[in-house]
C-alpha cells in the first residue's frame, strides 16, 4: 500500500531526477515531482500492487510530463538549463573542462531528442530500467521500447559527433 511520508522519503530524488532528464527544468521538476506524489495519495487505493511504487510513481510522472508538454505544446525541444552530474575530481583540470564540455553537449542532444526517444534513453540508459519496467512506465510494449531507444541513441550519436544540427 502507498504511504505518503515513507514513499516520498524513499523516491522522491528518483521522481525528481526522472521528470528533470525529460524536461530539463528544475522549476517544472520540482512541481511536478509534487503533484506526482499528491495524485499517487489521492489515487493510492487505486494501486494494486501489479507493479511496484517506483514503477507506478514513474508511470504518473511521465504522465504530468506529457499532459504539461501537450498543453504547451512542447512536443519536440526544450531547452538545456544545466546538469548536475558530478566530475570526477581525479581529473587533470583540461580533463575536467573537457568532461564538462561533453557532459553539456550530451544533456543538449538529450534535450533536442524528441520525447519518446529522451523518454525511452532517460528510463532505460539513465534510471537503468529493464526493457519490461520501461515498457510498463511508458504503457508501451516492449518493442517500442527497443526501437524508441535504439533510434534515441543512435540520433544521440549523431549529435556527439556533430552530424545533426540541435
Amino acid at each position: 500500500m502507498f504511504d505518503l511520508e515513507q514513499d516520498y522519503a524513499r523516491y522522491h530524488h528518483n521522481i525528481y531526477r526522472f521528470i528533470y532528464f525529460l524536461t530539463f527544468d528544475e522549476t517544472l521538476a520540482e512541481d511536478l515531482m509534487q503533484e506526482t506524489f499528491i495524485r499517487a495519495h489521492n489515487a493510492r487505493q487505486a494501486f494494486r500492487e501489479q507493479s511496484n511504487t517506483l514503477t507506478w510513481l514513474r508511470t504518473i510522472a511521465r504522465n504530468l510530463v506529457y499532459d504539461d508538454m501537450k498543453r504547451k505544446k512542447i512536443l519536440q525541444f526544450i531547452t538545456f538549463k544545466k546538469h548536475h552530474q558530478p566530475v570526477s575530481v581525479e581529473l587533470t583540470p583540461e580533463q575536467l573542462v573537457d568532461a564538462k564540455e561533453d557532459t553539456q553537449k550530451l544533456y543538449e542532444a538529450i534535450a533536442n531528442l524528441k520525447f519518446e526517444y529522451r523518454a525511452a534513453i532517460v528510463l532505460r540508459k539513465i534510471e537503468e530500467l529493464s526493457i519490461k519496467e520501461t515498457a510498463e512506465v511508458l504503457g508501451w510494449n516492449e518493442a517500442k521500447v527497443r526501437n524508441n531507444t535504439e533510434r534515441g541513441l543512435k540520433q544521440l550519436q549523431k549529435w556527439m559527433r556533430g552530424e545533426l544540427d540541435g
